[in-house]
């Protein structure tokens, strides 16, 4: 068993969620939990000083082309493609599977 969290407080925050635990499955969070725990100390252990903050370790850039205006489809005829218009726009029915 971990040092970290005891079973008694895995027991507790189970209760507190309203989740029932077997034995078995208090005994497999608590030594999960105490592993993160012990984990979380260790890298709070770390002297991270000189170290700048990041919200990704690797520089991003972006991979997407330029956006360029182009002319696209007229909407008459895409809309005189479509199974159902109605009022210049696609019709659809109200829940998937209904009909309209």
């Amino acid at each position: 068993m971990s040092e970290a969290i005891t079973r008694e407080e895995v027991a507790k925050v189970a209760r507190l969620a309203r989740l029932r635990l077997s034995g078995d499955e208090l005994d497999m969070f608590t030594e999960q939990l105490g592993q993160i725990l012990e984990h979380a100390r260790d890298m709070n252990a770390l002297d991270l000083a000189d170290v700048a903050p990041t919200a990704h370790p690797f520089g991003l850039t972006n991979v997407v082309r330029e956006d360029v205006v182009e002319e696209s489809l007229d909407r008459d005829t895409v809309l005189a493609m479509a199974p159902d218009a109605r009022d210049q726009r696609f019709a659809v029915p109200r829940i998937q599977g209904e009909a309209p």
